[in-house]
C-alpha cells in the first residue's frame, strides 16, 4: 500500500512539473530542484548534478531522464513508469488539443504576446537553475576552465553541437581526473614507504641502543 502511494505521489508530482512549466527540460530545473530536492528530498544536490550531466549525454528529454531516474530511486520499476507518464502526459494532452484548432490558436495575437513574455521568463529561470547547480559543482581550476570552454564554445561557434561539447567534456573529466587520482595514490604510496622506512631505522636504533644499554650493564657489572 505503501509503494502504492509513493508512485501516485511521483505520478502527480511529476505531472504538476510537467503541466506547469514552459520552455522544456531546462526550464523545469527550478521546479524540479525545489520539489525533488527541497520538498520530498528524493535526490540530493550532488545526485541532481550528476544526473543532469547524464540526461544531457544520453538520448531523450532532459525532464523525462530526471523523472525516470527520480521514480527508480524512490521504487525501482514502478516508480519510474509513475514518474515518466506523469511528466509527459500533461503535454500529450496538451498538444492534442492545441492539434485540433492549431491554425486558429497560432493566430491568435494574444497568444503570440504570452508566448514572448514566457520566453523571456523562461531564459531568467534556466540562468536560476544554472546558478544552483554550479554552486554545487567541485571548484578547481579544472572546473573553471571546462565552464569557460564549454560556454564560449555553446555561445559562440554555432557549427559545433552541443553533444560534442558534452562528450568531449565527458572524456576529458575521465582523462582528468584518472590522472590525479594515479597522482595521488603515487604519492600516498611514497610516503606510506617513507613511512616504513622511518619505522625501519627507528627500530634499528632502537636495537642498537638496547645493545648498547646491555653491554653498558654487563661492563658495570664486571
Amino acid at each position: 500500500m505503501k509503494k502504492f502511494k509513493n508512485n501516485l505521489i511521483l505520478f502527480w508530482t511529476f505531472f504538476k512539473i510537467g503541466a506547469f512549466t514552459f520552455g522544456g527540460g531546462l526550464a523545469m530545473l527550478p521546479l524540479i530542484h525545489r520539489i525533488v530536492v527541497d520538498k520530498f528530498h528524493w535526490l540530493t544536490e550532488e545526485e541532481l548534478v550528476d544526473m543532469l550531466a547524464i540526461a544531457e549525454s544520453t538520448p531523450g528529454v532532459i525532464a523525462v531522464n530526471l523523472a525516470t531516474y527520480t521514480g527508480y530511486k524512490v521504487n525501482k520499476i514502478l516508480g519510474s513508469f509513475f514518474a515518466t507518464f506523469g511528466v509527459v502526459l500533461p503535454s500529450f494532452i496538451i498538444i492534442c488539443i492545441i492539434s485540433l484548432f492549431y491554425e486558429q490558436f497560432i493566430n491568435i495575437q494574444i497568444i503570440n504576446w504570452a508566448f514572448k513574455g514566457i520566453k523571456a521568463c523562461v531564459a531568467i529561470m534556466i540562468l536560476n537553475a544554472g546558478i544552483k547547480l554550479f554552486k554545487h559543482v567541485k571548484r578547481n581550476v579544472f572546473s573553471f576552465i571546462m565552464l569557460c570552454t564549454s560556454f564560449a564554445l555553446a555561445l559562440f561557434v554555432s557549427s559545433i553541437s552541443t553533444i560534442y561539447i558534452i562528450l568531449s567534456g565527458l572524456v576529458i573529466g575521465i582523462a582528468y581526473y584518472a590522472i590525479a587520482e594515479a597522482i595521488r595514490n603515487k604519492h600516498n604510496s611514497n610516503n606510506q614507504n617513507m613511512v616504513i622506512i622511518n619505522d625501519e631505522n627507528a627500530t634499528a636504533e632502537q636495537i642498537v641502543e638496547n645493545n648498547t644499554a646491555e653491554e653498558d650493564l654487563k661492563g658495570g657489572t664486571k
